[in-house]
C-alpha cells in the first residue's frame, strides 16, 4: 500500500459500479455499513452502457420500422425512412438517463463513490488512482466485493480494432450503417446483433463452427428464430471457424476454415466477433487478495458468493455462469446479507434467461430434458401462440409456451417459451418456480383476456389433461 497516503477506514468496499456493484452498494448501505463503491467508467457497467440496455433499445427503434415496413396485411402501407445517427443518439440518450439515475441511487442511499482505477495492495487495503484529479486515494476494509465483470473474447488475429473488427461495444457505438457486415459467432449476442441489422437492410452473413445456431438452446426453440433470420435474408455459414482476415480498399475479407481444411473467404465492411465473454480478473491486482480462480479463469465462489478469503466476496460475470446482469444484481443483494450475517443463498434461485431475438426465446429452471435426466416423473403442458387471440391480433403468433412439472408432487420444475414478449411472460414462471407452485396453481389462476399471459394458464391446464382452447397432449 502506498504509505504516503493516508488510507481511510471503510467497512465495505466494492470495486465495479456494474448491475451487480451498485446494487451490492445500496444494499449493503441500507443495512448499515460504511460503503465505498469505486468506479473508473461509467455507471451501469457493460449491461447498462454497452450490452443490454443499448441493444434492447436498437432491437425496438429496429422492430418499430421492420414492422412499419411489414403490415399490408393490416392495411398499413409505409416505406420507413431509418435516419440511423438520430436512431444512435435515441439511444445514447435512453443510456445516459439510467447512468445518472444509478448514480443518484448510490447517493441518496449514503455509499461513498469514488471514481478512479482501484488496485487492491493486500488483502485488507486498496488503492485508487483518482479519475478527475491527480492523486491517488487508499482505503482499508473489512469486507470487499470484486465486481469487475466481464470483456468480449479476442479470438487470436481478430484483435478489436473498432474499425474492421467489432466487439459487440464496437457494433453498438456505429453511426453509418455498413452494407455489408460478417458476424463471427452465432450465440445469443451476435443472433441479436445480425438481426438489429439485417432488419435495417445491411447484408449480414453470420459465421458459425457449430453446426446450428444458438447452440446450445433447445431445437424447438431456436427453429422459429431461424425461420425469421431466413426472412431476413441472413446467410450461415456453419461448421466454419475464422481462420485470417486482411484489408480491402472497401473494408474487408474474412476467411474461415472447415473442420476438413476447407478454406473459404466473405468480402464485407466491418466484421464483428461475438464469441463470449471472459472474465476481468487481470485488473485492480486481485492477486494480492489471495484468492483462487476456478477451472475456467472465474472467481471461485460459493452460494453467497464467498471467495477462498472469507472476507471477500466476488459478484456477476467475473464470478462465472450466469452471465446475466439480473443474476450479478441477485448476487449482490445475497453478498450483502452474507456480509451482514444473513443465509441468503443463490443455491435454489430460479434465475430466468431471455434471447431478444425475433422470436424471443426465455427460459427457467429445467427443460423436459433436463427433468428427466434428474429422474423426474414429469407432465408437460404446451400452448401454441397461433391459439392466442391476443397473439394473432398484434400479428406475432409464432412460437409456444412449455410449462414442466413434476408428475408425483404437481410442482413447476420450469419453463422454455419462444415467442412474442417471452422475455415478459418468464417472470410469472420464475415465480412459480421460485416458490414451488404447483402446475394445478398456475392453472387455476385467472389471467386477463384477451393477453400474451392467458398462454400460461392454458400451458398448465394442457400438462393436467384440461385444455379448452387445445388439444390436450
Amino acid at each position: 500500500m502506498a504509505r504516503d497516503v493516508e488510507a481511510t477506514q471503510t467497512e465495505v468496499a466494492i470495486v465495479g459500479a456494474g448491475t451487480g456493484g451498485y446494487v451490492a452498494a445500496i444494499r449493503a448501505a441500507q443495512l448499515d455499513f460504511d460503503v465505498t463503491l469505486v468506479e473508473a467508467g461509467e455507471f451501469g457497467g457493460t449491461c447498462l452502457n454497452f450490452g443490454c440496455i443499448p441493444s434492447k433499445a436498437l432491437i425496438h427503434a429496429t422492430n418499430v420500422a421492420y414492422e412499419a415496413d411489414d403490415a399490408e396485411e393490416m392495411g398499413v402501407y409505409a416505406d420507413p425512412d431509418v435516419d440511423f445517427g438520430e436512431m444512435v443518439d435515441w439511444k445514447d440518450g435512453v443510456v445516459d438517463t439510467l447512468t445518472g439515475a444509478v448514480e443518484k441511487l448510490c447517493k441518496a442511499n449514503r455509499v461513498n463513490i469514488v471514481e478512479g482505477w482501484a488496485t487492491f495492495e493486500d488483502e485488507h487495503s486498496l488503492t485508487v488512482d483518482l479519475a478527475d484529479e491527480e492523486g491517488t486515494a487508499a482505503f482499508e476494509f473489512d469486507h470487499a466485493i470484486v465486481a469487475t465483470g466481464s470483456r468480449p473474447i479476442e479470438i487470436p488475429g481478430f484483435e478489436f480494432d473498432g474499425e474492421h473488427i467489432l466487439s459487440s461495444r464496437h457494433a453498438l457505438d456505429l453511426t453509418e450503417l455498413p452494407e455489408e457486415l460478417v458476424v463471427v459467432g452465432a450465440g445469443y449476442i451476435g443472433m441479436e446483433l445480425s438481426m438489429i441489422f439485417a432488419k435495417l437492410g445491411v447484408d449480414v452473413t453470420v459465421i458459425e463452427m457449430l453446426e446450428e445456431l444458438l447452440p446450445g438452446y433447445d431445437r424447438d426453440l431456436t427453429q422459429p428464430v431461424e425461420k425469421r433470420a431466413a426472412d431476413l435474408d441472413i446467410k450461415f455459414q456453419f461448421g466454419e471457424a475464422a481462420n485470417d482476415w486482411w484489408e480491402t480498399e472497401t473494408g474487408l475479407v474474412l476467411e474461415t476454415e472447415t473442420k476438413d481444411g476447407e478454406n473459404f473467404e466473405y468480402a464485407a465492411d466491418r466484421a464483428i466477433v461475438a464469441v463470449g465473454r471472459e472474465p476481468v480478473t487481470d485488473s485492480a491486482n486481485i492477486d494480492a487478495l489471495g484468492i483462487d480462480l476456478d477451472e475456467n479463469g472465474f472467481v471461485a465462489t460459493d452460494h453467497q458468493g464467498r471467495t477462498t478469503q472469507d472476507h471477500v466476496f466476488a459478484i456477476g460475470d467475473v464470478a462465472g455462469e450466469p452471465l446475466l446482469a439480473h443474476a450479478g444484481s441477485a448476487e449482490g443483494l445475497v453478498a450483502a446479507d452474507a456480509i451482514a450475517g444473513g443465509d441468503a443463498s443463490m443455491a435454489e434461485k430460479a434465475v430466468p434467461a431471455a434471447v431478444f431475438t425475433d422470436p424471443e426465446i426465455a427460459m427457467v429452471g429445467k427443460s423436459d430434458a433436463e427433468a428427466e435426466d434428474a429422474g423426474f416423473e414429469t407432465i408437460i403442458g404446451e400452448f401454441p401462440f397461433r391459439s392466442s387471440g391476443r397473439a394473432l391480433s398484434t400479428g406475432h403468433d409464432e412460437g409456444f409456451l412449455r410449462i414442466i412439472g413434476d408428475a408425483q408432487t404437481g410442482t413447476v420444475l420450469g419453463a422454455r417459451i419462444v415467442g412474442p414478449e417471452a422475455s415478459e411472460l418468464i417472470a410469472e414462471l420464475g415465480l412459480a418456480v421460485e416458490t414451488g407452485a404447483t402446475v394445478e396453481d398456475v392453472a387455476e389462476t385467472i389471467h386477463t383476456h384477451p393477453t400474451l399471459g392467458e398462454g400460461t394458464m392454458e400451458a398448465a391446464e394442457n400438462a393436467l389433461g384440461q385444455a379448452i382452447h387445445t388439444l390436450n397432449r
